[in-house]
């Protein structure tokens, strides 16, 4: 990407000239308020209150959106927002991972609020500009840039002319243009989609940083939910922040020195520990490839299997050859987990961008599960090509992986021919369907703009034109609440099915990941356990949402003497580290269980807004059997004697002489009544009603006994 300076020719639709102030204790206390209905920009104090219980981050974004939407806003209203925000301890450079920012919005898929956390400069540029938060609402005649120029304190709004549809072009485009020079091409960053999200459901939004060393954009994504779809359906082609450069203390916190200290300890164990543990510097979040195979957890054609003969193909070391190394490929300056790995100089094959060569970030973990072996995929370079298109177009990788695993299944089923699917063959393994697939969504053709709808309109289709069982539809289709399915079969943990089902927003990885605590490891054998478990990892989890954190410091790389600690899944110093890193960006004095606190609170009131919208009870936190046990003959008679094991251990049941559909069946009942019991002890933990409502007690308790909530529940509460 060669330097060229051009001159901007955007038409100028409004500027808006503010006093930027210095950061104190991480926060600017300002909102960017932006509506591009009305084009009004301004600057909206935060309220004491919000700074109080809301934190940041993902809370601040929370806030706003229940103030500024009504409970019958649908995503495509004007009066829906895009909300970002990256929390009090994002931007600081002396400790790993604390780059990141929440996008929030009414979701296209689950019409509940989506959550989304991702990396790259925008969120961090954004509070150097002074602001906590931007909150866009309304929609564009036209196509529109928004830029936050802090260099010059200056936020304008401006036509979008002749720019770039996709993200990989428009990042480098926008970055150049807004660039005084070369160098200045790193304070620059850009937040956009693609032409996929404006004909699907599934659409996401790239955040960018620009790699001095590679000398090329590269993107984050946050990827859940539909957010670029709503992003696109406002016509907003993108989002500039501007400053003059990173350096130092910008967050202006009350002790440096211990961010420091503990910085540097970090990076000593990143140093001395990583290669031994999870090889993140060379592999990322692939390294789990291999190991989610041998434990029978790696999501094999739509969920049905956990292991293949082929993974091999596609195994952590795969991906170590294809990616660049020896770079320090983090998405925040001053992140030494260097786990945003990228594949360079990669040759397109199919498409608009074919002969192209680009640079690939990932696959991670999730896109190569996803892309990979849930639609029967093993070939390595089919997989970078599908998350490429996926990237710059828009589209959710792991939504989109599990939708094409599903629609492969429905194809098996004889629910869909190449008459329905206008020619596309959806056997296993085809990447070649994969591909063109996704390239008609991007066009808005044909059965593209069916599958772009995502798992649960895609259901309610084939049920009502192609006469497909719709129970087998709901069994078959991995998705809860609206959202598809991150890439870990959960069939064996209780615990994991609770981790999906029973999120806010629905089945994402990030709220739990206990699998190999409940299954590896039997730490979390009876209900009581896994219910605890079920409140201490969501809100823990939460946390880092509310700050501007990445997860992955915390315990993708953990301290030697980590296994002898009381509570080694918690990683303790790790939690320690935060809770001072916390204290010394505030001047506060939190410990680690007013860390849960903070969280409880946000996690309480998302709750609560589902409910506001009709949702968060009891039977929205239902699972997709296949989330729980075979849901085919096939299936069962694949894992035949652990099944069969079952029965007799678990139920008192002999599996001799009965057919396998009756075994089927007994399991299942028995699952489904396990997962009913779950619900009762985790929603007993958390303070709920046995129908996910939050008691009155409960808020008060926490201090969220806010008129506005307590208006919501009482209902729920009275009617129970």
């Amino acid at each position: 990407m060669e330097f060229v300076k051009k001159t901007n020719e955007h038409k100028i639709l409004a500027k808006y000239a503010y006093q930027k102030r210095e950061l104190q204790r991480g926060y600017a206390d300002k909102t960017l308020y932006v509506d591009i209905s009305n084009i009004i920009i301004k600057e909206k104090p935060v309220p004491a209150e919000m700074k109080e219980k809301f934190i940041g981050g993902k809370g601040y974004g929370l806030r706003l959106l229940w103030d500024g939407t009504r409970p019958s806003t649908k995503w495509n209203d004007p009066e829906n927002e895009v909300i970002i925000s990256p929390g009090p301890i994002a931007g600081i450079t002396q400790y790993s991972g604390a780059g990141k920012s929440i996008v929030v919005t009414i979701s296209p898929l689950t019409d509940l609020v989506i959550d989304s956390n991702v990396g790259g400069f925008f969120g961090p540029f954004l509070k150097f500009s002074g602001f906590d938060s931007i909150e866009i609402q309304g929609k564009a005649e036209k196509d529109v840039i928004i830029v936050v120029d802090g260099t010059k304190g200056e936020i304008t709004i401006e036509e979008a002319t002749e720019t770039a549809e996709d993200s990989h072009l428009l990042a480098e485009e926008l970055t150049m243009l807004y660039s005084d020079n070369e160098k200045d091409m790193q304070n620059v960053a850009v937040v956009s989609s693609g032409s996929g999200a404006k004909h699907a459901y599934i659409g996401m939004l790239n955040f960018s940083f620009y790699d001095s060393r590679r000398k090329v954009c590269r993107l984050k994504q946050a990827g859940r939910g539909g957010i670029g779809t709503v992003f696109r359906d406002k016509k907003i082609k993108a989002l500039v922040a501007k400053i003059d450069g990173v350096r130092g203390n910008l967050n202006n916190v009350v002790d440096i020195k211990a961010i420091i200290e503990r910085g540097q300890r970090f990076n000593k164990e990143i140093k001395e520990l990583d290669d031994k543990q999870c090889e993140m510097r060379t592999k990322g979040t692939a390294h789990l490839i291999e190991i989610m195979d041998a434990y029978d957890l790696l999501p094999v054609h739509n969920f049905k299997y956990g292991s293949h003969p082929d993974t091999p193909k596609i195994n952590s070391e795969v991906w170590k050859s294809m990616f660049t190394q020896g770079l320090p490929d983090g998405c925040w300056i001053g992140c030494a987990m260097s786990c945003s790995k990228a594949v360079d100089n990669f040759k397109i094959k199919t498409g608009p961008y074919k002969d192209q060569i680009v640079t690939v970030d990932g696959p991670e973990y999730e896109n190569a599960a996803g892309l990979g072996p849930n639609c029967g995929i093993f070939d390595p370079d089919a997989i970078v090509e599908l998350n490429f298109y996926c990237d710059t177009y828009g589209l959710d990788t792991i939504s989109y992986g599990t939708l094409v695993a599903f629609i492969m299944e429905c194809y098996q089923n004889r629910i869909l021919n190449k008459e329905r699917t206008g020619g596309l063959e959806f056997t296993w393994g085809n990447k070649d369907a994969a591909l063109e697939l996704i390239h008609r969504i991007a066009r808005g053709d044909g059965f593209g703009l069916i599958a772009g709808k995502g798992i649960r309109w895609i259901k309610k289709y084939f049920a009502e034109n192609y006469s497909a069982d719709p129970q087998f539809l709901q069994a078959i289709g991995m998705e809860n609440k609206g959202l598809e399915y991150s890439q870990y079969v959960s069939k064996e943990s209780l615990a994991q099915q609770g981790g999906y089902a029973m999120t806010n927003k629905g089945p994402q990885h990030d709220e739990a990941w206990l699998i190999f605590m409940d299954m590896v490891n039997n730490q979390i054998p009876t209900f009581e356990d896994k219910a605890e478990a079920l409140h201490y990892f969501p809100m823990f989890r939460t946390w880092f949402g509310l700050m501007g954190l990445c997860k992955l410091p915390w315990n993708d790389v953990e301290p030697a003497n980590n296994a002898q600690t009381d509570e080694p899944h918690k990683v303790p110093e790790h939690v320690d580290n935060y809770i001072t890193i916390y204290n010394a960006v505030t001047g506060k004095s939190i410990d680690k269980h007013e860390l849960i606190r903070q969280s409880e609170r946000v996690y309480n009131f998302q709750r609560i807004f589902s409910i506001r919208r009709g949702y968060g009870l009891r039977k929205h936190d239902a699972q997709p059997y296949r989330a729980a046990g075979p849901v085919t003959a096939e299936e069962y008679e694949s894992r035949q004697e652990r099944y069969d094991k079952q029965l007799k251990e678990l139920i008192g049941v002999d599996p001799s002489g009965k057919s396998t559909e009756e075994k089927v069946k007994i399991l299942r009942n028995y699952k489904e009544a396990q997962y009913e019991k779950l619900l009762d002890a985790v929603y007993l933990r958390r303070g709920w009603t046995k129908n996910g409502v939050p008691t009155v007690e409960h808020l008060k308790k926490l201090g969220m006994d806010m008129p506005e909530l307590l208006e919501t529940v009482k209902p729920y509460i009275f009617a129970s």
